[in-house]
């Protein structure tokens, strides 16, 4: 609800691991502002290394609500989470409710949202707003383009997000570029993360080794495709070490399709923390991976980025950055020759598209006050 002193109130969402680093800066905006912000997490990702400790890296605060919402299906996760936050929301009131990227829980905190909008006077906004991949084979599209749909505000982290809402007819007086809020909690955690020497506890020199992250349905849940990047990445190396913090859900599918011995040749890991994540890859020679986090950092690192992907929701990490995609359907030699060319042409050269900034958050809670000065139907 809006303060009797002014003050702007939000319920800020979190549920999976890339939200943790996109929601700290907007919390932290808040607070600087002098406007409260609640934290939700859905409880989507309860794996420690994937939840509580970002909470201790990243300085968020104890979550006001956790729905433990955990694992299933898409469809029974996200109406898990609907059920959950919907007494959260009715009791709350808030001004704002806050979501962040394309997992589902954003997508289940929005439908609640926007059904109960005109009861409670609240209003909805999308950070990551207007990325696209145009595969609706990926969840993740189909969760934020229905997200957009529903937001009043949409809050974009590049010039063709904006676009996109465009061509698909989204009332431009919502859209609202900020830039990237994942650069701010990059550019705030570096120094700690390098502080680390993650090459040097991994036994790997700096700017000689491969780091590979691989979760995907489209990667993993294959045997075949599973199979090929593995190979792939066995080849690689041959030539340069590959450390690979394997996530719970590829060491599942990799032990039920009995590929473990594809494993012994590359450094693979548990998941790290943050932290860990980010001293690894900013002192790499290369990335090899399939997340959209990591096409953005290695860009504003400067560090070749390969992307096991088919299309990218993030186009300007390879028309301004350093990121490329590997051919599609991949091969264990399109993976190596992409890899190899990227080497071979790295620059050093670190690239910042506009609004990669480290003050995208500031930006964001700017917007947001903006556009609660106008009355709201059925605000209290």
């Amino acid at each position: 609800m809006q303060e009797r002193d002014g003050t702007m109130r939000s319920l800020v969402i979190a549920g999976a691991r890339p939200n943790f680093m996109k929601v700290a800066p907007i919390l932290r905006a808040l607070e600087a502002r002098g406007h409260p912000g609640v934290l939700v997490h859905t409880g989507q990702h309860y794996d420690f290394q994937l939840s509580e400790t970002f909470f201790q890296e990243l300085g968020l605060p104890e979550p006001a609500y956790h729905l433990e919402v955990g694992s299933a299906s898409h469809a029974v996760q996200t109406a898990r989470c609907m059920e959950a936050f919907e007494p959260v929301l009715m009791k709350e009131r808030p001004h704002w409710v806050v979501v962040v990227g394309d997992v589902n829980s954003p997508l289940a905190c929005s439908l609640v949202t926007a059904k109960l909008r005109e009861t409670l006077g609240c209003r909805l906004a999308h950070v990551e707003a207007g990325l696209r991949s145009r595969d609706w084979r990926m969840p993740e599209e189909v969760n934020r383009v229905l997200t957009d749909r529903l937001s009043d505000c949409l809050l974009t982290p590049s010039p063709e997000a904006g676009l996109n809402l465009r061509e698909e007819g989204i009332d431009g007086s919502g859209v609202v570029f900020v830039g990237n809020v994942m650069i701010d909690t990059l550019m705030d955690q570096l120094p700690h993360a390098r502080a680390l020497d993650v090459p040097g506890r991994l036994g790997v020199e700096k700017g000689r080794y491969a780091v590979v992250t691989l979760h995907r349905p489209s990667n993993v849940d294959d045997l075949a495709a599973l199979e090929t990047i593995l190979r792939g990445l066995g080849r690689l190396s041959l030539d340069l070490p590959v450390v690979f913090p394997v996530h719970p859900r590829t060491r599942k599918q990799v032990e039920a399709f009995g590929l473990e011995e594809l494993l012994k040749p590359l450094k693979a890991l548990p998941p790290v923390a943050y932290r860990e994540m980010i001293g690894a890859v900013a002192d790499s020679g290369i990335v090899l991976t399939d997340s959209g986090g990591l096409q953005e950092e290695t860009t504003v690192l400067g560090i070749p980025c390969a992307t096991l992907r088919e299309q990218t929701e993030r186009p300007i990490t390879v028309e301004e950055g350093t990121n490329r995609l590997v051919p599609w359907p991949i091969t264990e030699a399109g993976l190596l020759a992409t890899a190899k060319a990227a080497l071979e042409r790295r620059s050093g050269q670190a690239t910042a598209p506009r609004g990669w900034d480290g003050k995208a958050a500031e930006r964001v809670v700017e917007a947001l006050l903006c556009r609660s000065a106008a009355p709201r139907e059925g605000a209290p």
